[in-house]
């Protein structure tokens, strides 16, 4: 039996990763949960496998080498899918030193954990074994308003805020291990991604949230910023097949072809609630465009991101296969049937279920 173990699982894509991991491949695989369980992580993400006897949640930090050593100690790990991270744009502007030491600290006690687990006296690794290291297209900048121009994993990094300096940070230590010590990884950098268990802090679930209270929807700057859509299951799939067909030291971008500006996703959202709500919601009066509401513009916001997936689709034969139509329906769907979830998020009851839920193991 295979062993994952993936960091941040009670994140948002760490969360659905896990589920799509069990879904697919059910009692031939165990995953090893490793998460802090800070502002995004959340365990009831995963109450429908918290059970499961090939299933183990571990709490605890990257940056804490004993407890990372400690599990690989006492564990075969085969492979090592590396999602935790800080990853909210603006509490990066604020607390630029919290991502350095999570993104790139971490990252470095991983990579060596790891290495020290699986390095042979000769030098080389032992047969099998893989590391992911889940990025972003923050690190590549800016792309200016040109629906030909995209990122590519050639394009040079240039990122421009503490959160996407962290990140490439974390690449190229990746990408020096690969090199110095021939260490087997590979890199993902993906769009952004929506679906279920996406923290509200986020533009899609916050928009969903409010608009369904009847909140302002606030937009920054323009509006007119382009982000590149990712459902957040194809991403899933696309981190799997990275891990079984993926050539080692390889980058592999993972892109969504759903290019929309920041307003139109809001747009979209609204006119969908309108669409999926019965006449007889008393919330369907209030969810309207004079909800909008334009707010300054982030420090370093870049314009545009768009990714070309082309070198994943070529070679190990992976595409989006989520129109942003159906997955928005797919999520604000979610939401209505995970109302207690939201608001367990959004009032900080979802901190309390560990201790509920762990206490007396």
């Amino acid at each position: 039996m295979r062993t994952y173990l993936v960091t941040g699982g009670a994140g948002f894509i760490g969360s659905n990763y896990i589920h799509y991991m069990f879904k697919k491949y059910g009692d031939d695989i165990r995953i090893i949960n490793v998460d802090a369980l800070t502002y995004a992580g959340n365990l009831e993400n995963l109450k429908d496998i918290e059970n499961r006897p090939n299933y183990t949640f571990v709490k605890a930090n990257i940056c804490d080498k004993e407890a990372i050593a400690k599990i690989f100690a006492e564990n075969d790990i085969d492979r090592v899918v590396h999602f935790a991270a800080e990853s909210h744009v603006d509490r990066s502007i604020k607390n630029p030193e919290v991502f350095v030491q999570t993104n790139v600290l971490g990252t470095a006690v991983m990579l060596n954990c790891a290495k020290a687990a699986w390095e042979l006296p000769d030098g080389s690794f032992k047969e099998g074994k893989k590391f992911l290291h889940v990025s972003t297209d923050e690190v590549y900048g800016s792309l200016p308003d040109d629906e030909n121009a995209f990122f590519y994993e050639t394009t040079p990094y240039d990122p421009h805020s503490p959160y996407s300096a962290s990140k490439a940070s974390s690449d190229m230590l990746v990408k020096a291990y690969m090199d110095t010590y021939k260490f087997p990884a590979n890199i993902t950098n993906c769009s952004n991604n929506y679906g279920p268990y996406q923290f509200p802090e986020k533009l899609i679930p916050l928009i969903i949230n409010n608009a369904l209270q009847g909140k302002k929807l606030p937009v920054y700057g323009d509006g007119k910023n382009v982000r590149d859509w990712l459902y957040v299951e194809d991403h899933a799939k696309a981190i799997d097949m990275v891990q079984e067909k993926g050539k080692l030291f390889e980058t592999y971008n993972i892109g969504g072809h759903n290019e929309k500006q920041n307003i139109e996703i809001i747009n979209i959202i609204l006119e969908t609630l309108q669409e999926m709500l019965p006449d007889s919601d008393p919330r369907k009066a209030h969810i309207n465009q004079d909800l909008i509401t334009y707010v300054e513009d982030r420090k370093g916001h870049d314009r545009r991101y768009a990714i070309a997936p082309d070198k994943i689709k070529r070679d190990l034969g992976w595409e989006p296969e989520t129109y942003f139509k159906d997955g928005i329906k797919k999520t604000i769907a979610w939401f209505f049937e995970h109302e207690d979830w939201m608001k367990n998020v959004t009032s900080g009851d979802y901190q309390k279920y560990y201790e509920d839920m762990y206490s007396n193991r």
